[in-house]
């Protein structure tokens, strides 16, 4: 890189450490150098101030010596100019503001107003929205290690992010073990785990993708999105809604403000002492279960959730067996990667689906985004085919219940706490419960993609007033 290019990406907030150093070396043997970008910067009498302020704090790390800090300054601006740069450009790299914190849910370690630096951050749980110097917008969801080495580099070890970048942005990159993902003026999102190969998600706009590697750079577009393993970016589904955007920073942040958490704290202890309960999955006590998926943040700040990415991705239980169930209310709290598409999602389907076992339950969101409850024999007029309003193809945490009573020979169907329609059932078996399947399963391709957080199943018929307070009380945002 020529040394104008240097310059110009040191006067950008955009030079690497590399970079940076590179430019001191220049500087230090090249007198016409030093005087373009004393030009460049256009240093004045603030400016100068400044670094005086700067140099004269005891707390400041002395800034190294130079060679070419010997030479004679012409002018007052020269001497503020040699000051800023003759330090190595040190003042720079280590007190430029690169990002600022403007919202938070639940992020202990950063705080609104936080200004960012070169610094390595980790974040336990929670989530955090920032504004970069140049105005790129940045949401990043804990567990996440990350630190801007300038403000249009943002290296991610771990975590997840979602990003909206104006004009004045564009060009930021995001760089991960696996690769590398540069925006040209876009919304994306960008999936690091702890473990495994990372994922470029395009929402809007374009954004080049480079495997860890690889010459060969990929361009994607709004509903494009890939894995990077090996050196290969590989095509897979578009998880639009696995991300938190800004637009859902606020009402995390109500909610959390609001005392939400522990509202559902107290419900789902409540669930627990109920005689009727038959299984409260909320991955939070520590049980081992058996399947293939992830665990990441569910509703609240460091929480967990189970989540299920790949076809085959699955979860194994075994609840309810050896009694029938007249009445039986299904509950869950679920972030699907999106709605609709060519799968049936499984959300829970018992293993079999057998003339000899009546009974066997298949509880899915179809092909257009509605809940179903199927109920062996599954025969012409005893599927629930009519179901709910489509739910929601946005990043949101969404509360699904179904409610079957075989005496009244109905299923009931929830959304986000409002009932939506009942379905009348000619025939009806009591419910038969025993091994299952959260995810895909395993007869057909029925894959789930998302995550559920919490996981209710009732021997009973819960009322319209039990599941809309089971909402409020579970519900994230306000």
């Amino acid at each position: 890189m020529n040394p104008n290019e240097l310059i110009q990406r040191y006067l950008h907030g955009e030079a690497t450490d590399a970079e940076v150093a590179e430019l001191d070396r220049l500087l230090a043997s090249d007198r016409a150098l030093r005087r373009k970008l004393i030009v460049e910067i256009g240093i004045d009498a603030g400016l100068c101030e400044i670094a005086r302020e700067r140099a004269s704090q005891p707390s400041v790390v002395a800034p190294r010596r130079s060679i070419w800090l010997s030479w004679r300054p012409l002018t007052a601006a020269a001497a503020c100019a040699a000051l800023l740069v003759g330090g190595g450009l040190w003042w720079q790299t280590t007190q430029r503001v690169l990002a600022t914190v403007v919202n938070d849910a639940g992020v202990e370690e950063l705080s609104n107003g936080a200004m960012l630096k070169g610094e390595t951050h980790s974040l336990k749980g929670g989530s955090v929205e920032l504004i970069t110097s140049r105005g790129a917008r940045i949401v990043i969801e804990a567990p996440a290690v990350f630190r801007f080495e300038s403000a249009q580099r943002l290296r991610m070890m771990s975590g997840r992010l979602s990003a909206e970048v104006p004009p004045a942005a564009k060009g930021f990159t995001v760089v991960t073990p696996s690769g590398d993902a540069v925006d040209l003026g876009t919304r994306f999102g960008v999936d690091v785990p702890v473990s495994g190969a990372a994922e470029i998600h395009v929402f809007q706009g374009e954004v080049i993708a480079k495997a860890l590697g690889n010459t060969n750079k990929q361009s994607l577009r709004g509903g494009n999105a890939v894995t990077m393993d090996g050196g290969v970016s590989m095509a897979r589904e578009l998880r639009s809604s696995a991300f938190i955007q800004a637009d859902e920073m606020n009402g995390l942040s109500a909610g959390l403000a609001a005392g939400q958490r522990a509202r559902s704290e107290v419900a789902l202890a409540a669930m627990r002492n109920d005689p009727a309960l038959i299984a409260l999955l909320d991955f939070e006590s520590g049980e081992a279960h058996a399947g293939v998926f992830r665990t990441v943040q569910g509703r609240w700040p460091g929480s967990h959730a189970a989540e299920f990415v790949k076809v085959g991705d699955h979860l194994k239980l075994d609840v309810g067996g050896g009694r029938a169930w007249p009445q039986l209310t299904l509950a869950a709290w679920v972030r699907l990667d999106r709605v609709g598409g060519e799968r049936l999602q499984s959300l829970l389907h018992t293993d079999g689906w057998k003339r000899n076992e009546p009974g066997m339950i298949h509880w899915q969101v179809s092909k257009l985004g509605t809940m179903w409850l199927m109920i062996f024999p599954g025969l012409k007029g005893n599927v629930t085919e009519a179901a709910t309003p489509a739910l929601p193809d946005q990043g949101r945490w969404t509360h699904l219940v179904s409610v079957f009573d075989a005496e009244k020979r109905s299923v009931r169907h929830y959304l986000n706490g409002v009932f939506g329609i009942e379905v009348p059932q000619p025939e009806a078996q009591p419910a038969l419960l025993g091994p299952a399947q959260i995810g895909n399963w395993d007869q057909y391709d029925r894959k789930l993609s998302g995550r559920i957080d919490e996981m209710l199943l009732l021997g009973r018929a819960m009322s319209d007033a039990d599941v809309r307070a089971l909402f409020e009380a579970g519900n994230p945002y306000r």
